[in-house]
């Protein structure tokens, strides 16, 4: 029996350590944190500092939580970042999402190359935008109503 459980562990480790997704991540500040920041994440997400993986999908809760590449799920903390995309809810109080936006953002400051949705805030920036933006001071690089405006702006 224990011949038979060694060869399964000889054969399963090379697969687990292969594995990219992880079901969650807690970090203090990256480096220091459960699974490795080339990691995706599918599940939940707590960085008490500064988390950062390369993917994710689920729920993030943090001080500043960054993903290096695309989100899906909800998001609150101070600063989240999304460098290649997001989908979903981004509330911190300050969100930036590289690529492309779709669903919510509300913040102090949010920021989205293109975006499909809401952005509310009181500064809002998207290079594009099929959505609205809400806040003091919303800016539309191209397309927009006008390229900048106070209290509403919007595309469709």
């Amino acid at each position: 029996m224990l011949k038979k459980v060694t060869i399964l562990v000889l054969i399963l480790m090379p697969l687990a350590a292969q594995a990219k997704e992880r079901p969650i991540n807690l970090s203090l500040v990256t480096p220091i944190q459960i699974f490795p920041d080339t990691d995706s994440i599918v599940g939940f997400r707590f960085s008490l500092l500064y988390g950062r993986n390369a993917n994710f999908t689920g729920l993030d809760l943090g001080l500043a939580n960054h993903t290096t590449g695309s989100f899906k799920g909800v998001q609150f903390g101070l600063v989240g970042i999304a460098e290649k995309g997001f989908l979903g809810w981004q509330d911190n109080f300050i969100n930036v999402t590289g690529g492309k936006m779709e669903g919510l953002q509300v913040g102090a400051v949010n920021y989205a190359e293109h975006a499909r949705g809401v952005q509310f805030g009181l500064v809002n920036y998207a290079g594009t935008i099929s959505g609205i933006q809400i806040g003091l001071v919303n800016i539309i690089r191209k397309g927009g109503m006008l390229p900048v405006m106070i209290i509403f702006n919007g595309s469709f």
